[in-house]
């Protein structure tokens, strides 16, 4: 059976081959920080299901005293900037074949592999089917690219380590922050929310309810800076005891909406720095927080349209 930990060996080769890349590589004055960095990521992908949590704890405290020293990039490429445009322009809209292949693949993926069963064992573990899907779906997009514009064989991995370099530290907030979301949960956040809220709000209503739930989700996504990380908690503080169990909720819209809603503050937040502080970097935009300030009104806008769905769909008539 194919289980989640083998898309963790992908990531692992993944980062453990962007930290060989970065050990050649001499332009890069930091090569043994991004070295190290890099490496213990790869190591905690690998081995990480097997240590014990303060082994793990330790390793990630490694891996942010590295990143707090500075991270550096080296100047080396496979290709340069003139052999890019024409490639752009050899093959222009056929690019986004290889990419398109990713979320065409996860849909069947997730759709067929639950129902392949060999020797009487499930292909893949019923749990974890979209997750895999999407690993499987990465690869066969990889191969696409391969196949399509047939690149010098380590063209992968290196331009892999040229993006993962450009980003940063930043490229490993959504891990960690989810992660912080289930030790706040498991910390017991949730129920102090849950109290706060029935306490100082007015919820004596289901919409009242939905609009603390959702804006909840919006703030406190801005706050920890990651939608995954707000989950946890405000559903367990007011998205299950109140709009769910108090009011009915239909448990799959109140928490699909949810998630949305915390997307929403996703947007307005310097705290995702990976979508809304790196990308300002790369684009070298004047003001650092341009993509936030064009992002509110759109976000403020779906924040009150998840509102309004929430209150039209989650209760069963």
């Amino acid at each position: 059976m194919i289980r989640l930990e083998a898309i963790y060996v992908l990531m692992g080769l993944l980062t453990g081959g962007i930290a060989m890349v970065n050990a050649r590589d001499d332009s890069n004055p930091r090569r043994w920080r991004n070295t190290l960095f890099w490496g213990v990521y790869a190591l905690l992908f690998f081995t990480g299901s097997y240590l014990s949590d303060l082994t793990n704890g330790v390793l990630v405290l490694v891996m942010v005293g590295t990143a707090a020293t500075g991270l550096g990039q080296g100047t080396r490429e496979t290709v340069t900037a003139a052999d890019r445009v024409a490639s752009a322009l050899r093959y222009r809209n056929r690019l986004f074949v290889p990419v398109l292949v990713v979320p065409l693949a996860t849909f069947l993926g997730s759709l067929l592999l639950k129902d392949i069963v060999i020797g009487g064992q499930p292909l893949v573990d019923p749990k974890q089917v979209t997750q895999i899907a999407l690993g499987v779906a990465t690869v066969l997009g990889l191969l696409t690219g391969l196949i399509m514009l047939r690149p010098p064989v380590t063209a992968p991995i290196v331009e892999a380590r040229r993006l993962m370099d450009s980003v940063g530290w930043a490229a490993v907030l959504p891990q960690s922050l989810a992660a912080l979301g289930a030790v706040f949960a498991a910390a017991g956040v949730g129920k102090v929310v849950s109290t706060l809220a029935t306490t100082y709000l007015p919820l004596g209503s289901p919409l009242a309810a939905v609009a603390a739930y959702a804006i909840g989700m919006a703030l406190f996504t801005m706050i920890m800076g990651n939608a995954f990380a707000a989950f946890p908690v405000m559903t367990a503080g007011i998205g299950l005891p109140l709009v769910v169990q108090q009011y009915g909720g239909d448990v799959v819209v109140v928490t699909a909406i949810g998630m949305l809603s915390g997307f929403c503050g996703t947007l307005m937040t310097p705290m995702a720095a990976n979508f809304n502080i790196v990308p300002a970097a790369l684009l070298e935009l004047r003001d650092r927080y341009g993509v936030i300030k064009a992002q509110v009104p759109t976000a403020l806008l779906l924040l009150a349209a998840n509102i309004v769905l929430l209150s039209l769909f989650a209760f069963p008539r």
